[in-house]
């Protein structure tokens, strides 16, 4: 008879690694199954470019991994991980030279949007203050398992959260304030008039006022590879280079746990269409560049700054990504760039540096956003194309080859519009469990949502322990 496993996870991601550590260091025995020769799955670095320039294919700035409660719990330093702070986190820049900024200073945030909005911000983010820990904690979770830490807060930020951004910016009269506001909301890759999307901007603000928006050191390769590190040292074993296509090409096992895209995991589990309403959203178009130099941004601030969003204005930012999620192709897109070798001199040869952009299109979108991408950019940074070496371009085909969760190239594994952010990829009380009992779902596609930060795995995995210590999981 071959041993039955405690667990197998499917897929080597951030979240795949996190719910296989906390599995091992619990005692059991995990084994990871990852299809491509390299782990890591949305927090990759590989040399895209030329030989010397290391660049992140997908995910680079992580201001929720610095902060996040499955991460700060593991001795991740320990395996190589170190985070690298720019002077400041992110720079707003608009035509004339000027920006706003989002600093690790309230003080110095606030004052960049001029004197009418200084206040307003000041007030909306002061409750929150010095309360990172237990903020993270309370949302970074499936909102109705179990009772907030401080349901008091907990109530106050929901107030907050739960909005549109569109709404939660009329706090703000002057452009740089509503444009930097409308940018943070962005991220989520749905229009401001979707609910919770205050909420994220919201979350994004105070994590850079509580941790920063830093980099690892090397390249996002660095996190996936220090949970590998902390999983090989409590028994954990990794195979690559190993496609699952059915439950069946796995070792026995008491769970399986998929790092997946929901419609994957029924596929491969035969779960036939329990994920069939699972709708994936808008895609990215991303563009990795080898530089001769740093970007020449018109704006001081911009130079000066880890992650740089080109809008400008609230009204350019909502129309961009109106037209991703409405099917519209890209004409005035709104950007996110990013420059590490600034900071980190591992990047690139001496002298020389990465940078990466990407814009929002539609789901599936075949056309090619260079020609749009780079005329933004030279818009902010005049002379940008002289200074490009080489370019590696991908659209949603080239981001879904490279990662099967990235469903027509949503690098969020299912649209975050509306109450898709919270409600994920289906209404369920424990949405990491599925109709067969030893089969689980840990990626991005479940609550928290997207993002490097481990939660979607570190929730799965007690879902896990849970089912496995009441006897119920039968494995196969």
């Amino acid at each position: 008879m071959p041993r039955v496993l405690d667990a197998v996870v499917i897929g080597a991601g951030p979240n795949g690694l996190t719910a296989a550590v906390e599995l091992a260091r619990r005692g059991m025995t995990v084994e990871v199954f990852e299809a491509r020769e390299a782990i890591g799955g949305g927090a990759r670095t590989e040399e895209l470019t030329l030989p010397g320039f290391r660049h992140d294919p997908c995910s680079a700035v992580h201001p929720l991994a610095i902060g996040s409660p499955a991460f700060t719990a593991m001795p991740l330093e320990r395996y190589g991980l170190r985070w690298l702070h720019p002077e400041i986190p992110m720079a707003h820049p608009f035509p004339d030279g000027s920006a706003a900024v989002l600093a690790r200073s309230v003080g110095e945030t606030a004052m960049s949007f001029g004197p009418h909005d200084a206040g307003a911000y000041r007030r909306l983010v002061t409750p929150f203050l010095g309360k990172w820990d237990t903020l993270a904690a309370d949302f970074l979770r499936t909102q109705w398992n179990g009772l907030p830490r401080d349901p008091v807060m907990f109530a106050r930020f929901g107030l907050s959260a739960i909005q549109p951004a569109g709404l939660l910016v009329r706090r703000f009269r002057d452009e740089k304030a509503r444009g930097l506001f409308a940018g943070l909301a962005a991220h989520v890759i749905a229009p401001t008039s979707s609910l919770g999307t205050g909420g994220a901007a919201l979350m994004f603000a105070l994590a850079a006022h509580a941790n920063g928006w830093p980099v690892p050191r090397g390249g996002s390769q660095a996190i996936p590879d220090a949970l590998a590190g902390l999983l090989r040292a409590h028994g954990g074993v990794i195979h690559t280079g190993f496609e699952v296509k059915r439950l069946d090409d796995l070792p026995p096992a008491r769970a399986y746990v998929f790092d997946t895209s929901p419609t994957a995991l029924a596929r491969i589990a035969g779960l036939g269409d329990a994920y069939r309403r699972t709708r994936y959203g808008a895609s990215a178009f991303k563009v990795d560049y080898a530089l001769s130099g740093p970007v020449p941004w018109k704006s001081p601030e911009a130079r000066r700054a880890g992650t740089v969003h080109i809008g400008p204005t609230f009204g350019e930012i909502d129309a961009a990504l109106h037209a991703a999620v409405d099917g519209r192709d890209p004409s005035v897109p709104f950007l996110i760039t990013a420059q590490p070798s600034l900071f980190d001199h591992t990047r690139a040869p001496e002298g020389k540096h990465t940078f990466w952009a990407y814009g929002h299109v539609p789901n599936g979108w075949e056309g090619d956003a260079t020609e749009v991408i780079e005329r933004q950019l030279e818009r902010f940074a005049p002379g940008f194309r002289d200074l490009v070496l080489a370019r590696s371009v991908a659209g949603p085909p080239e981001l879904a080859a490279r990662n099967a969760n990235y469903v027509g190239g949503d690098i969020a594994t299912g649209s975050a519009e509306g109450l898709r952010l919270v409600i994920r990829p289906k209404l369920s009380r424990v949405p990491y469990t599925t109709a067969h009992p030893a089969v689980f779902l840990c990626s991005q596609a479940v609550p928290p949502g997207p993002g490097v930060h481990g939660m979607s795995g570190h929730h799965a995995a007690r879902a896990v322990w849970r089912r496995l210590r009441s006897g119920r999981g039968t494995g196969r």
